[in-house]
């Protein structure tokens, strides 16, 4: 953003019609105060056009580097498939622009690593779209455990799933530009583990499965367990081929328990000023207090005021972490040691 321009005028690179996330970026960006968007980029010209026509006005582009060398822009919304999101972050910031990525960040270590450097050489910002850390469940279970209800949390269990041959027309069901099975809702299931858990990792065991959907890049059933250096393990499942599922969320603490049931929890407690067992319904004002705009509120606020950014690339890296070494661990049969932490 130049030193007079007031307004962060702000690009999105990846407009397709899948969840129409460029849309969403697009429409994110205008309803915040303190940007507008100016630009879209997209290689199919279907998908610029109709981007003109549900943003009139803006400069449509159907390559990176046309748009980065003509269009007058600060900030930039990556919502390519997930195997584009390091080579054109990193382009983007050594461009001189601040990079906000869909999640999830990118598909290795390294990757990120790259990409956090490139941006910090550059003096720009970088973040990554976590928007699922305010939904509602979520947010309820987290203050039930920062409650101390079940006292200290030392196991974890999470399933996401069920039985079913994914789409290979699309990315959900292609390891190229996916990555893998993990990389789709197993990234918001990491980070909101991440979110429970304060502590660092120290290592990662991985099962990597392909049994059923044998024409399918993408894994039928991956599972990442996970050892805390606070004495904590967590196990997370995601599955194509569960035909019996288990509850999103199952944690034990030294004076009790919690499990997802129905549209609430279900504690179970042994403090003496605790129910035995109590249910406590989800709170849905956490999502409502952030949707639709907090998050692109906090990247105005960084830019133009330095305030702290709610969501760090830094936190994201550990989210590729705990998948890279998974699948690492499937294929060596060990446990793999957590190298370094981001914290």
């Amino acid at each position: 953003m130049s030193e007079t321009n007031e307004i962060i005028r702000g690009a999105v690179i990846g407009y397709g019609a899948a969840f129409n996330q460029g849309k969403h970026h697009a429409s994110l960006m205008n309803q915040t105060k303190g940007i507008k968007l100016v630009a879209v980029c997209d290689i199919d010209p279907s998908r610029t056009e109709a981007a003109q026509k549900d943003f009139e006005g803006i400069e449509t582009y159907n390559s990176v580097n046309e748009m980065l060398a003509k269009a007058e822009i600060d900030l930039v919304a990556n919502v390519l498939p997930h195997n584009l999101h390091a080579p054109v972050s990193i382009q983007c910031s050594r461009a001189g622009k601040h990079v906000v990525i869909e999640k999830p960040m990118c598909i290795t270590v390294k990757e990120a690593t790259d990409m956090i450097i490139a941006a910090k050489e550059s003096g720009k910002m970088i973040s990554v779209y976590h928007n699922r850390r305010w939904d509602a469940d979520f947010c309820t279970l987290k203050k039930i455990v920062q409650s101390g209800v079940i006292g200290d949390v030392f196991r974890i269990e999470m399933w996401g799933g069920g039985y079913g041959k994914p789409n290979t027309q699309w990315w959900r069901g292609r390891k190229t530009p996916s990555g893998g099975s993990f990389y789709d809702w197993g990234a918001h299931y990491l980070d909101w583990l991440l979110g429970i858990v304060p502590a660092k990792m120290i290592n990662v065991t991985g099962f990597f499965y392909d049994r059923v959907w044998t024409d399918v890049s993408n894994e039928d059933h991956v599972e990442a367990s996970i050892r805390f250096t606070n004495g904590a393990q967590a196990t997370v499942i995601m599955s194509n081929i569960t035909k019996v599922g288990r509850p999103r969320w199952t944690l034990w603490g030294e004076k009790g328990a919690i499990v997802a049931e129905g549209k609430g929890f279900k504690i179970y407690s042994e403090l003496p000023d605790q129910p035995k067992e109590q249910v406590v319904e989800i709170d849905g004002s956490a999502w409502q207090n952030f949707y639709p705009s907090r998050y692109y509120d906090n990247i105005v606020a960084h830019i133009t005021k330095g305030e702290e950014l709610i969501i760090k690339a830094e936190e994201a890296r550990r989210v590729i972490a705990i998948v890279e070494l998974a699948e690492k661990s499937s294929n060596t049969l060990q446990a793999e040691t957590v190298p370094y932490e981001f914290r």
